[in-house]
């Protein structure tokens, strides 16, 4: 059995992409994860199972679409790709960490795209690209700069979601929980 953390991306508390977690927990455990888990309302869930990750990401969102009424995509990591991701930040010293946010894509993006947002000058904002998420420092407030989860997608023509530290942090923390 491994632990996926799923990222959902565009889970909101209201409106179209309202997902219970109550109900999305539920909906998990009856069709056969194990040790179903959610973490504050916007879209973590952690779930054990033997599938591979990809078939955790199309099983889970099937499920949603089907019994909640979103189609969302879903984002399965393991705890060791979410410790690297975590590992691998590069804006540690000398930024501060509430200002970090993490980006995970439902699949690589094209070298390309991602050579031509990185020669974009968004200062005072900060991008960078590691092997299993996006980098972003934002210094202000969010949506006033550049950066956003929206603009990544959007330039790289991937589909992405976003988190901060704290959540991350806390998402790994719940995989290794017994």
């Amino acid at each position: 059995m491994t632990t996926f953390i799923c990222l959902l991306r565009g889970v909101t508390p209201s409106g179209r992409n309202k997902v219970p977690m109550s109900r999305l927990r539920q909906v998990l455990a009856d069709a056969g994860f194990s040790r179903v888990r959610t973490y504050i309302q916007s879209g973590n869930v952690l779930v054990d199972s033997e599938l591979p990750a990809g078939l955790v990401e199309k099983r889970v969102r099937d499920l949603i679409r089907e019994h909640l009424g979103p189609d969302l995509v879903v984002i399965a990591r393991t705890s060791s790709q979410m410790e690297e991701a975590l590992d691998k930040n590069p804006f540690t010293a000398g930024y501060k960490i509430s200002r970090v946010f993490f980006v995970s894509f439902a699949m690589p993006p094209p070298g390309d795209r991602i050579a031509e947002l990185l020669s974009l000058d968004i200062s005072p904002e900060k991008l960078a690209f590691g092997e299993m998420a996006a980098y972003m420092y934002i210094p202000g407030p969010y949506g006033k700069g550049t950066l956003s989860g929206n603009f990544l997608e959007k330039k790289l023509g991937v589909a992405a979601t976003m988190r901060n530290f704290n959540t991350m942090s806390r998402l790994l923390a719940m995989s290794k929980e017994e």
